[in-house]
């Protein structure tokens, strides 16, 4: 009998570590290596990615599922017009769209 133990594959330690985006038709998005929501609107979802944040713009924009054990997040809408990645390296992009949001 092995005596080895993973503790680690029984731990749920957050979100995936693997981050995918995939889009069908403009209309629907699944998002996965999702570390949190931080808001949302009819017009736009801001969401902390294990790959930096991630701003969602569209129309109707409604959260279809959300999946926090997991770190999935599937949103719907009309039409799906922005994916904009807040890189640390543009911070002052991120800065900027940050105060905008939340003023």
């Amino acid at each position: 009998m092995n005596n080895y133990y993973d503790n680690h594959s029984s731990v749920n330690k957050g979100p995936n570590l693997e981050h995918d985006v995939i889009m069908k038709g403009r209309k629907l998005i699944e998002i996965t290596g999702v570390k949190q929501v931080e808001s949302f609107d009819s017009e736009e979802f801001l969401l902390d990615t294990v790959m930096g944040a991630l701003a969602i713009r569209g129309q109707n924009l409604q959260m279809k599922n959300l999946d926090v054990d997991k770190g999935v997040v599937s949103i719907k809408g009309s039409r799906i017009f922005d994916l904009i990645y807040l890189d640390e390296q543009h911070g002052e992009k991120a800065k900027g769209l940050f105060s905008k949001l939340f003023k």
